[in-house]
């Protein structure tokens, strides 16, 4: 069987939720605290082991290229300044993967971007990491399913239970057996119809698939949204080929959205040494002034 060595990174979106602010920038390079979200989903596949990463751009996204590249004049400016902390941070960034790029042509959709990068990954079982989910885990989340991979030989997808009210939002697996963790699969649906979800196990941003997605991408009709799902993709693969679910350990961070984008950021911040202190004071003051009515509009 063959190792998960590489994986694919889309990051072709346009980021309309975040618009006016993504207008000019990627939404993969806006920041949680210090480091661009984009950033924290690479560490993740490093940490599992990956060796090549292919992330998958489009128009306007300039800034992830530039952000993982060297910065000559930057870092010597650093080094004259004797900013050795700073120096190691920014190069950390350029030496942290061997990072390729495509384009996304056309805004066709995930399963699309997943496509435009078969040539890549070859005939080969590959990670997929969607920028949407940050999993903060003992185990890199990516490695869990990995792991499954390895003892399965399977196509292993990431989910977790959300709310009922939720899965309106999300691809949904229809459970069939479990053992333990992993669930094997009756089938998919993209974003079921709210009260129609099959179950509240959402996919959630992780995959390993093997090579044989790329042959029902190829010929994938459009679904939700007009675009090439994935899922739709994955639920034709589990007729051939079984598929499963891994409920993988570990909290996931929704930053697709500016209120799970604020929560992250928030949390982070708490759980960050650096600042943990200050900004607890901060919003034990925040919360004071808005009981007390003290904070105007």
């Amino acid at each position: 069987m063959r190792k998960v060595k590489k994986a694919i990174i889309p990051a072709a979106g346009l980021g309309t939720r975040f618009l006016p602010a993504t207008k000019a920038m990627p939404k993969e390079m806006l920041p949680i605290l210090d480091k661009p979200t984009i950033q924290y989903i690479i560490e993740e596949a490093v940490a599992a082991g990956i060796e090549d990463i292919i992330i998958v751009t489009g128009k306007g996204k300039r800034a992830i290229e530039d952000h993982f590249d060297y910065a000559v004049e930057l870092e010597k400016n650093l080094l004259d300044k004797e900013k050795f902390d700073l120096l190691a941070k920014v190069k950390f960034t350029a030496d942290l993967a061997n990072i390729h790029y495509i384009r996304q042509k056309e805004p066709k959709g995930l399963g699309h971007a997943i496509w435009c990068a078969r040539q890549f990954i070859g005939n080969e079982p590959f990670a997929v990491l969607l920028g949407d989910d940050i999993v903060k885990s003992n185990v890199p989340c990516i490695k869990q399913l990995i792991k499954q991979y390895e003892e399965t030989g399977r196509s292993i997808i990431g989910v977790q239970e959300v709310d009922e009210s939720e899965t309106s939002r999300y691809g949904i697996i229809d459970p069939m057996s479990r053992k333990e963790r992993l669930i094997q699969m009756k089938g998919l649906i993209e974003k079921p119809s709210p009260g129609t979800s099959p179950s509240n196990f959402a996919i959630l941003g992780r995959y390993i698939l093997t090579p044989e997605i790329f042959n029902i991408l190829e010929n994938q009709e459009t679904g939700a949204g007009g675009e090439v799902q994935l899922t739709d993709a994955i639920e034709k693969l589990n007729r051939h080929q079984s598929v499963y679910a891994y409920e993988f350990e570990g909290t996931r961070y929704d930053v697709g959205e500016i209120l799970g984008f604020l929560k992250t950021t928030v949390e982070f911040a708490l759980n960050d040494a650096r600042i943990k202190k200050e900004f607890e004071i901060y919003l034990r003051e925040i919360i004071y002034k808005t009981e007390n009515n003290m904070i105007f509009h």
